[in-house]
């Protein structure tokens, strides 16, 4: 008997010691640390057969704050055998000094023109703007975004011609069928949107001055989501931590049951059907535009009468604006002049809203990103990691010298041809 209550005793004490020595060691101010920690003991083993040299531009497209590496981030890809090249203040808009990239092991540039002289691979947030297209070299590598709304015949053309190898953010797409960046992307989107609506509820920035969760005796403000995709889960979950009535709409019954069954039917779900949509808007304090078309443009399914029978006061925060915008009076803004009026309705339309968050977003995006660059380096070759790499197979658009996505040749009206194609024909 003395036996089993040593042995329970003994058992309990070690179960209080681990949990002491796992909240101990996790400190609240490590957290956002904690997933690129995991990841640098998983990476740090691999060997790449080939030492990458990769350009980390500062972002001049306005507003955009993010990066797409930490300086962890670097540190992985700079024990794997790559050079890494950021320009100077490159990552002060997320707060990441040129110090800590220098102590992670990265080259720091003073220019614009030596980071895309002295790389071979370009990774960047936003698509390449016009003076930043004239720096691509013949066979540069491209990573970025590709912003489907603002996209034009002339910028593709002028990848094909220089035979860059161009991969979309938009694109990247595993095996599992997700969207790894856009994911991330739209989970932050989704749960600004929200944050978003309820400021400019407020009566200091034109709104009707009513919170979105109501108080004891006061009904809350109504959320209205369009679509049932990532961004709309995401709004609707923090909609409802708020205390909103939350509705969400889209012609798809199996997303809008896979929500009500994620979100344990706390809220109400129609088909986005013109008498719907009308009927909702007409009693909505917040719409969220979170239409997603994969590899196209957002399909309109506001019209301007529905806008104009809307509430004063009320707010449209239009989360698809990159891909065209889900509602008639939509117009693209910034982060620096956010916001618009039409028929007395408040529009929110900035295309990049994860940027507002860019500390946040650079973590997500690094996360993902550094994985794949470990991945061409140990292919030992481009041609050989898209060959083996379906996720970034899928997010080709360009390579040699040929546009490789079936959406954008139809949407340019341009000859196209399959990647795969290109590949095992030597090409």
């Amino acid at each position: 008997m003395s036996f089993l209550l040593t042995a329970a005793l003994s058992f309990k004490l070690s179960e209080i010691r681990f949990w002491k020595y796992y909240f101990m060691d996790i400190k609240p101010l490590e957290t956002e640390q904690i997933g690129i920690q995991t990841l640098e003991k998983q990476l740090m083993t691999s060997e790449s057969n080939i030492s990458l040299k990769i350009g980390l531009p500062k972002e001049v497209s306005n507003d955009e704050r993010r990066i797409c590496l930490t300086p962890d981030g670097v540190s992985i890809l700079k024990a794997n055998g790559h050079e890494i090249f950021v320009e100077k203040e490159a990552g002060s808009e997320a707060n990441f000094t040129d110090q800590e990239y220098a102590d992670a092991g990265a080259t720091i540039a003073h220019g614009i023109d030596e980071v895309y002289q002295k790389s071979e691979m370009i990774v960047k947030v936003a698509p390449p703007t016009e003076e930043e297209l004239d720096l691509l070299e013949d066979n540069h590598i491209l990573i970025s975004a590709l912003h489907l709304g603002n996209a034009n015949e002339p910028f593709i053309e002028t990848l094909i011609e220089r035979s860059i190898t161009a991969i979309g953010f938009e694109f990247i797409r595993g095996e599992d069928k997700e969207f790894p960046i856009v994911r991330m992307m739209h989970e932050i989107t989704g749960s600004m949107a929200v944050q978003i609506g309820a400021h400019y509820l407020e009566k200091g920035e034109g709104g009707q001055g009513i919170m979105l969760g109501g108080i004891s005796g006061i009904p809350p403000a109504t959320v209205v989501i369009l679509g049932a995709g990532i961004t709309a889960e995401y709004a609707a979950r923090t909609a409802l931590g708020y205390g909103a009535q939350v509705f969400v709409m889209d012609n798809d019954l199996a997303r809008l049951r896979h929500l009500e069954n994620a979100l344990d039917r706390r809220i109400i779900t129609a088909t986005a059907n013109y008498q719907y949509i009308s009927s909702a808007l007409a009693y909505a304090d917040v719409v969220i535009g979170a239409t997603e078309q994969e590899g196209d443009r957002a399909p309109c399914m506001v019209t301007e009468p529905m806008v104009m029978n809307m509430k004063p006061g009320s707010v449209i925060v239009d989360t698809v604006i990159d891909q065209g915008g889900c509602v008639a009076t939509s117009r693209t803004t910034t982060h620096s002049n956010p916001i618009f009026s039409a028929h007395e309705v408040i529009h929110y339309c900035v295309p990049n809203i994860p940027s507002n968050v860019a500390r946040t977003a650079t973590y997500a995006l690094n996360n993902v990103i550094v994985p794949y660059l470990l991945d061409i380096g140990d292919a030992g070759d481009i041609k050989e990691c898209l060959w083996k790499n379906t996720a970034l197979r899928n997010g080709t658009y360009v390579y040699k010298k040929h546009l490789t996505k079936k959406s954008l040749a139809e949407l340019f009206d341009m000859p196209y041809r399959s990647i795969e194609m290109l590949i095992a024909s030597q090409i």
